[in-house]
This record gives C-alpha cells, structure tokens and sequence, in this order.
C-alpha cells in the first residue's frame, strides 16, 4: 500500500470506526460507507474519514483500492454479491468477522476474477458499540489472525500483514479457515457463553452489592452486542458446541471431586491450571 491509496471502510460501527481511526493517523486516504447517515455525518465531523457516504454508488465504490469489510456475517457475502461490479480492477478485499466457514469459500466463489478476499480477525474490541466509541488504540498489543486459503496471494497476504503492522497488532498469525473456527470456538465464543451463563444463573438483585473482582472479570464481557453473538454463536455452532461439550466435562469432574472430598483431584486440577495460565502470563509479561 501506498498513502495515495483509498481505503474503503464498509460499515462505521466499532470495529470500522476504529480502523478508521488508526489507518488515517497513519496517513492514509480512508473512506467509509454506512447505511446511518449519523455515523458518517460524525466521523466526517471528527476527522476519522475523508469522504463518506450512506449510498454505494458506483462513483464512490470505484474509488477503492482496498476493501475492508465490518459488517455482520450475515451481510458479508450480500454485499459482495451486490456490489462487487462497482468496484475497482485488481481491488483487495478483507473482512474481519469472526467466523470463517460460513463466509470464506462462499465469498471466494462468488468473486470476480481480478478481485482477491484475504480474510482476517482482529482479536480486539469493547464491551460498547458504534463509531463514537471507536478507537485505535484497542488494537496495540492485540493477536491478529490472517485466515489464508490456497485462493490468496502474496500481494493479499502482504496488504493484510501491512494494515496489522499499521494499526501495531503484537502478533500475526496465519491459519486455515478451519483452524480459525476451531479456535474461536473455545478461545472467544465459549466465553461469552459462560459469562452470559453466569449472569443469567443467579437473578438476585443483591449480587451487585456483594461481588468482587473474581465475578466482576469473569463477567466483563456478558456486556454483549445481542445482535451480533446469536450470528456468531449460530454461525458457528457444531464447533461452538464441542468446546461447550468440552467444558461442560471438565466442570462435571470439578463437581464430582468436590461432591466426594477428593482433595487431591482438585488440587491436581488447580495445580494444572495454574500452569497453564502461567504460559499466557510469560506472553502478556513480555509485551
């Protein structure tokens, strides 16, 4: 990429919004479309685009070199089907949604020839949504995963590592559509469901007045986008399901050592999970 590129930014929510942000700091030329006129109308206002628009016309698609696309995955592979003949020759496209299988191989199949998808996922965001709440700085540090598949190029691959580098992502990893799904699964999605699990499980107004920080970290993100997670958790869920299985197992055990005294069986688990956890330690440690 070079600063006198145009960057689309397709969809100015959070996520968009804060790429926005980042890459236009760095000084590229970063354009952005978005169905709520407001959301435009604010970035403009705040300098974190130079040109949108609510309407994809042709004129305006036809200025991008590159694509990236924010929206929700139901919406990906609509957008491209619809819209793809409005955009520049030889023009790369990502997406950042968190699920994979269900968007990749479609989008791929459908794409003109001169076009390329490298899909990536951004391991960031807040617990709050749209374009006012944006920014780059909940990228630093973050893992950022480029999903390559037997389609890419070394110019798609490169333009993804580029727009990690820009935004300052710590680590860039490549995987397999399947991998990424697999270990979303478990890593993010599994999460989610046992924080929604722990706040829906006990509805006594009087927690609030007693929890401490074990409750209040464990639950951070049951603050939820309850438009977004049913898509993923959906999207998703013969993987989802198994890393539910999984952890549903390992709770039974924990239940069935404690229902039976068995004092060493838990202090094994402990023993084990604390060792475990060390190895993400010695990674945020060396950030």
């Amino acid at each position: 990429m070079n600063k006198d590129e145009t960057i689309l930014i397709v969809g100015l929510g959070l996520m968009g919004g804060s790429y926005a942000r980042g890459l236009t700091k760095a000084g590229f030329n970063v354009i952005a479309l978005d169905k709520n006129k407001e959301s435009i109308d604010y970035a403009l206002a705040n300098g974190i685009i130079k040109e949108g628009t609510s309407e994809s016309t042709e004129e305006f698609l036809s200025k991008a070199d590159y694509v990236i696309i924010t929206l929700y995955p139901t919406e990906i592979v609509k957008w491209i089907e619809n819209n793809q003949d409005k955009l520049k020759g030889n023009a790369i496209i990502t997406d950042i949604c968190g699920v994979k299988a269900c968007i990749v191989d479609k989008a791929q199949s459908i794409l003109r020839k001169d076009l390329e998808l490298i899909s990536t996922h951004p391991m960031a965001g807040r617990e709050l949504s749209g374009v006012k709440n944006s920014t780059e700085s909940i990228f630093e540090g973050a893992n950022y995963l480029i999903v390559k598949t037997d389609l890419n190029t070394e110019r798609g691959v490169s333009f993804a590592e580029e727009i990690a580098k820009t935004l300052k992502f710590k680590t860039i990893s490549t995987v397999s559509v399947s991998e990424h799904d697999e270990m979303i699964a478990y890593l993010s999605q599994l999460t989610h469901c046992i924080a929604i699990s722990l706040m829906n499980g006990n509805d006594n107004d009087e927690l609030c007045r007693f929890t401490g920080d074990s409750f209040r970290d464990l639950t951070r993100i049951a603050n939820i986008n309850e438009n977004l997670w049913p898509e993923l958790f959906i999207d998703n869920k013969e993987k989802l399901i198994e890393s539910i299985d999984v952890f549903v197992k390992e709770l039974n055990e924990l239940k069935d050592d404690i229902r039976s005294d068995d004092y060493d069986a838990l202090k094994k688990k402990m023993i084990s999970s604390t060792e475990r956890r060390k190895k993400f330690n010695k990674i945020k440690d060396a950030d």
